[in-house]
């Protein structure tokens, strides 16, 4: 969906797959990048900060450097 240029409803997906599976790091990442394309940093950063605190948890350290990345670009925008 995101590659056919609607976020928005990649999001309602990831959002699926997320109350299934609420430690889904990558769903989680995926959804805050949906969110970023669909304009909506805050609930991006929300996201990115919940995907990274998974990340962490489950010792991924190339997605965790990916988020803080995203991270830090949101916090420059």
């Amino acid at each position: 969906l995101m590659e056919e240029g609607k976020p928005d409803e990649a999001i309602s997906m990831f959002e699926i797959c997320l109350k299934k599976k609420p430690d889904w790091m990558l769903a989680s990442i995926l959804k805050a990048k949906c969110l970023i394309a669909a304009n909506r940093k805050g609930e991006a950063k929300s996201e990115l900060h919940l995907a990274l605190k998974l990340a962490i948890e489950q010792e991924h350290e190339g997605p965790e450097s990916e988020v803080r990345k995203l991270l830090e670009t949101l916090s420059q925008a």
